[in-house]
């Protein structure tokens, strides 16, 4: 095998060096630095997989093609687990051969080049938020948020599903008087209608079936702090009524209860949907509508902000590193160049998502 490869390699004038087993090939690796190790898996001594991660231990910045005759599930596993570029079963054709050694050295010609040209965009530190963009949008979304951050004012943030609204509404919560207080988040979507004034408002035992003890709401817990309310489009007509008496009575009943409960709390909702033509439909409460939208704060889709597309992704490749989930600190111009181009119908959190997944 090592006699049939060394002679197809060099038809293409690679330079190729053998070793006769895993214990050679580790003195062979660390004296000649190869760029490229084809690595067999069942070897006199100890295994492939085995080289692997010593020849990893060592240093990093190479491509390792593991070959095997026995293409079980536990070898593929563990030969990716353990960074192999690829994996290949036997036999197989010179011409594969060839071009995923061409592939591998692209691949190592890139890192190396990554690892050379590299200069962060952005200081990680200065982004504690999350939040990231120099264009005009974000910037007069930042002047909002700084103007409205110290008052009590009611903040509506709208936008499309993947913009970041969470991250909007924590950033004005850190930035407030009350940031020394308790943040609750609440996805009105996401709870079922006939638990959401339970969770909202609590209850007392015996309320309903299945109440078997009292049950503090999420305003209660949330008193002196800031409750966010995600999805609130998706709220029934019946609990807009109670969220509506919170906001102007500063008072609230738990479900089954008789005892009105004070509380002091800021109130920042967001929704994707159009609550104008919610209103107009009677969907949504008008009076409630108003008492939300107090100060309306409209995040812009990513397809419309463009130009912070390599700032978002050095900062996500920043953060992967720092949690110890990347190596990776920069991806391809040619790959910038098709993350500018698309749309990006899942805005920021698609961004984040394909990041990611080309990361691992």
């Amino acid at each position: 095998i090592r006699y049939s490869l060394s002679r197809v390699l060099k038809t293409r004038e690679f330079e190729v060096i053998e070793a006769g087993s895993g214990e050679q090939g580790i003195e062979v690796a660390a004296k000649e630095v190869p760029d490229i190790i084809f690595l067999d898996n069942r070897m006199g001594g100890i295994t492939g997989l085995e080289t692997l991660q010593h020849l990893r231990s060592e240093r990093d910045s190479f491509q390792v093609i593991m070959m095997t005759a026995y293409g079980t599930t536990q070898t593929a596993i563990e030969a990716m687990k353990f960074g192999a570029f690829d994996y290949i079963v036997k036999p197989f054709e010179t011409k594969h051969i060839l071009s995923l050694t061409e592939n591998a050295i692209k691949a190592q010609q890139d890192l190396e080049k990554a690892g050379a040209d590299y200069t962060p965009l952005l200081n990680i530190d200065d982004y504690k938020e999350g939040i990231v963009g120099s264009s005009q949008q974000m910037q007069e979304v930042f002047k909002v948020i700084g103007q409205v951050a110290v008052s009590d004012v009611t903040v509506m943030i709208t936008g499309k599903s993947g913009t970041g609204k969470e991250l909007i509404a924590r950033c004005i919560f850190q930035h407030s008087l009350r940031a020394n207080g308790p943040f609750t988040t609440v996805n009105c979507a996401a709870i079922p209608d006939n638990l959401v004034e339970s969770e909202l408002f609590g209850h007392e035992k015996g309320a309903f079936t299945g109440a078997t003890q009292q049950r503090i709401g999420k305003f209660e817990l949330c008193d002196q702090g800031t409750i966010f309310l995600d999805e609130i489009g998706d709220m029934s007509l019946s609990t807009q009524t109670k969220i509506l008496r919170v906001l102007q009575d500063g008072e609230l009943q738990r479900v089954g209860g008789g005892e009105t409960i004070k509380i002091d709390v800021r109130l920042i909702a967001a929704t994707n949907k159009d609550l104008e033509k919610m209103v107009s439909e009677t969907l949504f409460r008008e009076d409630l509508y108003y008492r939300l939208n107090v100060v309306r704060l409209k995040l812009p889709p990513l397809k419309d902000r463009k130009g912070d597309i390599p700032q978002l992704v050095d900062f996500m490749l920043q953060e992967l590193a720092k949690s110890g989930k990347s190596t990776i600190k920069q991806i391809a111009s040619d790959a910038m160049s098709i993350l500018m181009q698309y749309d990006w119908p899942g805005n920021v959190r698609e961004l984040g998502n394909i990041i990611q997944r080309s990361a691992v």
